[in-house]
């Protein structure tokens, strides 16, 4: 019969040392990382809320928190503020104002950047196809999503639109 190898006995700082390689390696105990990503009023109005978060929850990210609003100038103003003094800044504004959109925190391992691989360029004639902009992506202007682009403007962004209470606690 086959026996299992009995464990050594391990002293207390080189658990911490096993701890801390497993940290640094990547492995399950990483922290988790929230963005926020918009399901913008084109896709909304396209009917893509369901293949956009499906997307997202196939590559393992998870739902934080979600809220189906319509944005006033005065946040989106706020959002987009880094872009004011740009000739898109009004029309833009204009365009995520027109309609409802679905505003993610999604939650997971390198999140932002998940996010944006996912996304795909800006630029519908640059994204790949399996991207959502490439499968979906129509014109540059209506580029379906909106996902932050570091974890600094992701922490930003994420406190425009939730609050501490609108999170939901994961259960892993």
């Amino acid at each position: 019969m086959f026996a299992a190898p009995r464990a050594k006995s391990v002293t207390a700082p080189t658990a911490v040392r096993l701890r801390v390689n497993i940290f640094r390696r990547g492995n399950v105990n990483m922290p988790k990382e929230r963005t926020l990503v918009l399901i913008k009023p084109d896709a909304v109005q396209r009917g893509l809320i369901g293949e956009v978060l499906s997307r997202f929850e196939r590559k393992g990210l998870t739902l934080a928190a979600m809220k189906l609003m319509r944005l006033d100038r005065e946040l989106a103003c706020r959002h987009y503020a880094a872009h004011a003094d740009k000739d898109f800044f009004e029309p833009l504004i204009a365009f995520i104002t027109s309609g409802p959109l679905v505003a993610v925190a999604l939650e997971g391992e390198n999140a932002v950047a998940l996010v944006r691989k996912i996304m795909g360029a800006t630029d519908p004639m640059e994204a790949a196809p399996g991207t959502i902009r490439g499968d979906f992506c129509e014109r540059m202007r209506y580029n379906l999503v909106h996902g932050s682009d570091c974890p600094l403007s992701a922490a930003e962004e994420l406190r425009l639109f939730f609050n501490e209470c609108d999170y939901v606690v994961s259960g892993h």
